[in-house]
């Protein structure tokens, strides 16, 4: 498997954890507030790292890192991500993945090897407005669906989160993501931080009190809901 960044520890990748993290490069969203345009549209501008370079760095590291975070871009893309996550998981690390969620029947099949540990899965708006926020014309939301539905099974460690934009996201558009994921264990509401890496510039990141009302619109929903990164 080839990666396309590695952050080689982390206290904030992983909750509860010390970690790295690796970056599958590829997506299928063009969402616009990504601020990893290295990893979807500028791929060939990104350093490379193997799965032997990632393995090598856990074998010796053993007792100083707990686990390995999988993001991207998005991991699910990558059929040998089995395989890889395999691997980790005989070195005896824990193992976190980030998703979109538009690949559930490869996550359930990840959730059933008993490869992961936990997954992060982002909820980017309410269904009615995702094809907008993901910055495409069209899309199926059906698989999301199926993802969410699929988490909150609780077979997995997961939490669902969504970074906010002010010009995609409005209080009535969380309620619609509270309606989707009602009852979850952990939601977190992520701060935009603008930056040279954002897919499209000239977006506008939330201040703490409008991102604390989006906050009480969701928490009808889902209690165990908290700001990230502000």
């Amino acid at each position: 498997m080839i990666f396309h960044g590695f952050q080689k520890m982390t206290m904030l990748d992983f909750p509860g954890y010390v970690a790295c993290t690796v970056f599958t490069p590829g997506c299928n969203f063009r969402c616009p507030f990504c601020h990893n345009a290295l990893l979807v549209t500028r791929t060939n501008d990104s350093e490379i790292y193997t799965e032997d370079d990632i393995l090598s760095y856990l074998r010796k590291r053993h007792g100083v890192i707990d686990g390995i975070c999988i993001s991207g871009g998005e991991p699910l893309m990558h059929d040998d991500i089995f395989d890889f996550a395999k691997k980790v998981k005989e070195l005896g690390f824990l193992v976190k993945i980030d998703t979109n969620g538009s690949f559930p029947d490869k996550l359930q099949k990840l959730i059933e090897s008993g490869n992961i540990d936990y997954v992060a899965m982002d909820i980017k708006n309410c269904p009615d407005k995702y094809a907008e926020t993901i910055g495409l014309s069209d899309f199926d939301f059906s698989p999301v669906r199926k993802s969410v539905d699929l988490l909150l099974q609780g077979k997995v460690g997961y939490e669902f989160r969504t970074t906010v934009v002010k010009e995609f996201h409005t209080p009535q558009d969380m309620v619609g993501i509270g309606e989707l994921i009602q009852g979850a264990e952990r939601y977190f509401i992520q701060h935009f931080i603008e930056s040279e890496g954002n897919i499209q510039q000239g977006l506008t990141p939330l201040d703490r009190e409008e991102m604390e009302k989006l906050r009480e619109s969701v928490s009808v929903f889902v209690k165990n809901a908290e700001l990230r990164g502000i």
